[in-house]
Protein backbone atom coordinates (compact mmCIF):
# COMPACT_ATOMS: atom_id res chain seq x y z
CA UNK A 1 0.00 0.00 0.00
CA UNK A 2 1.57 3.37 -1.23
CA UNK A 3 1.58 6.61 1.23
CA UNK A 4 -0.62 8.14 -1.00
CA UNK A 5 -2.11 11.60 0.18
CA UNK A 6 -5.59 11.19 0.57
CA UNK A 7 -8.61 14.14 1.27
CA UNK A 8 -12.08 13.65 3.28
CA UNK A 9 -14.94 14.76 1.02
CA UNK A 10 -15.53 17.49 4.24
CA UNK A 11 -11.44 18.96 3.15
CA UNK A 12 -12.35 18.54 -0.35
CA UNK A 13 -15.20 21.26 -0.15
CA UNK A 14 -13.26 23.29 2.06
CA UNK A 15 -10.78 23.68 -0.39
CA UNK A 16 -13.00 24.30 -3.72
CA UNK A 17 -14.85 26.79 -1.64
CA UNK A 18 -11.26 28.90 -0.90
CA UNK A 19 -10.35 28.23 -4.40
CA UNK A 20 -13.50 29.79 -5.12
CA UNK A 21 -13.77 32.64 -2.81
CA UNK A 22 -10.03 33.61 -4.20
CA UNK A 23 -11.51 33.53 -7.46
CA UNK A 24 -14.10 35.77 -6.65
CA UNK A 25 -16.16 33.29 -7.74
CA UNK A 26 -20.33 32.95 -6.42
CA UNK A 27 -20.79 29.20 -4.48
CA UNK A 28 -21.01 26.44 -7.01
CA UNK A 29 -25.16 25.67 -7.34
CA UNK A 30 -25.92 21.78 -9.21
CA UNK A 31 -29.21 21.15 -10.77
CA UNK A 32 -31.06 18.03 -9.57
CA UNK A 33 -29.71 15.48 -12.61
CA UNK A 34 -26.14 16.42 -11.50
CA UNK A 35 -26.65 16.07 -8.12
CA UNK A 36 -28.00 12.68 -8.80
CA UNK A 37 -25.14 12.06 -11.10
CA UNK A 38 -22.65 13.02 -8.28
CA UNK A 39 -24.51 10.68 -5.85
CA UNK A 40 -24.97 7.80 -7.75
CA UNK A 41 -21.96 5.36 -6.06
CA UNK A 42 -24.26 6.10 -2.71
CA UNK A 43 -27.65 5.75 -4.57
CA UNK A 44 -26.15 2.41 -5.53
CA UNK A 45 -24.93 1.31 -2.17
CA UNK A 46 -28.38 2.46 -0.64
CA UNK A 47 -30.39 0.26 -2.75
CA UNK A 48 -28.03 -2.61 -2.37
CA UNK A 49 -29.22 -1.93 1.36
CA UNK A 50 -32.60 -2.69 0.32
CA UNK A 51 -33.47 1.07 0.74
CA UNK A 52 -35.66 2.56 -1.30
CA UNK A 53 -35.84 5.22 -3.27
CA UNK A 54 -38.27 6.95 -1.01
CA UNK A 55 -35.88 6.44 2.03
CA UNK A 56 -32.55 7.92 0.23
CA UNK A 57 -34.86 10.93 -0.88
CA UNK A 58 -35.88 11.38 2.92
CA UNK A 59 -32.41 11.05 3.59
CA UNK A 60 -31.11 13.87 1.09
CA UNK A 61 -33.97 15.96 2.14
CA UNK A 62 -32.79 15.45 6.22
CA UNK A 63 -29.13 16.59 4.87
CA UNK A 64 -29.73 19.60 2.96
CA UNK A 65 -33.31 20.59 3.51
CA UNK A 66 -34.54 20.07 0.33
CA UNK A 67 -37.61 17.49 -0.84
CA UNK A 68 -36.45 16.00 -4.49
CA UNK A 69 -38.94 13.99 -6.25
CA UNK A 70 -37.68 10.17 -5.47
CA UNK A 71 -38.58 9.56 -9.33
CA UNK A 72 -35.73 12.17 -9.56
CA UNK A 73 -33.29 9.49 -9.14
CA UNK A 74 -34.14 6.79 -11.24
CA UNK A 75 -34.61 9.89 -14.07
CA UNK A 76 -31.10 11.07 -13.14
CA UNK A 77 -29.13 7.88 -11.51
CA UNK A 78 -25.86 6.64 -13.89
CA UNK A 79 -24.86 3.05 -13.45
CA UNK A 80 -21.55 2.03 -12.25
CA UNK A 81 -20.44 0.98 -16.06
CA UNK A 82 -21.17 4.84 -17.24
CA UNK A 83 -19.66 6.22 -13.92
CA UNK A 84 -16.04 7.75 -14.34
CA UNK A 85 -15.50 7.62 -18.14
CA UNK A 86 -16.93 4.56 -18.51
CA UNK A 87 -14.50 2.73 -16.48
CA UNK A 88 -15.80 0.63 -12.99
CA UNK A 89 -13.45 1.36 -10.37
Amino acid sequence: MTDQLTFTLDEAIKAQRSLRQVLGLGEERFEVSEFVQMISDEIEQMRDAGKTNDDIAAVVAEATGHRMDPADLDRHYVAAEHRYGGQEQ
